[in-house]
């Protein structure tokens, strides 16, 4: 059986975006960042620095499940920090698979500061999203380590989920 439904998670600056494009490139699905989906308002807080609340997040995560629902194959990069984030993602699907891409602050921080044009500003911001990240355990996501390059990290995700370049994803 074939993976159809993965969500590429982490803080920001983590590499969800990158990971995910060619993921979804590889398995010949659909990619979509959940950043797209928030809302103007939350756009607007999180570009004034301002962190997002539970409440902020709630239709913005309803919205990504339906998403899920409506798809028959994805790769979706989301944050999905909180574990009731992911238990609201999977209502998309219960079958659906995360890859949580774990680095150390310093490293995503220095990639945080190479980016341009990007509403999520600000070092606070990034702590903000490790003090209130769940990290998932090995029976939740699969853990890929983001220290090496984006090559080796997609090396990774393909050996955690048993992806084989040749598979036939119609089966």
């Amino acid at each position: 059986m074939t993976v159809r439904k993965i969500v590429v998670m982490g803080v920001s600056g983590s590499g969800k975006s990158l990971v995910g494009e060619r993921l979804g490139d590889l398995l010949d699905v659909q990619f979509f960042d959940a950043d797209d989906y928030h809302s103007e308002s939350n756009v607007q807080k999180m570009a004034n620095g301002i962190p997002l609340t539970d409440e902020d997040r709630r239709d913005w995560l309803t919205d990504l499940a339906d998403l899920i629902r409506r798809e028959a194959g994805l790769v979706l990069a989301c944050s999905a920090l909180k574990k009731t984030y992911r238990d609201q993602l999977r209502t998309g699907d219960p079958s659906l698979k995360f890859l949580y891409l774990k680095g150390d602050f310093e490293t995503i921080w220095s990639r945080h500061a190479q980016r341009q044009d990007h509403y999520f500003t600000g070092q606070d911001m990034l702590e903000s999203q490790f003090l209130s990240l769940e990290e998932p355990d090995a029976n939740e996501a699969y853990i890929i380590d983001i220290s090496a390059t984006p090559e080796a990290v997609l090396k990774q995700c393909i050996a955690a989920l048993s992806i084989k370049p040749q598979d036939d994803l119609d089966q």
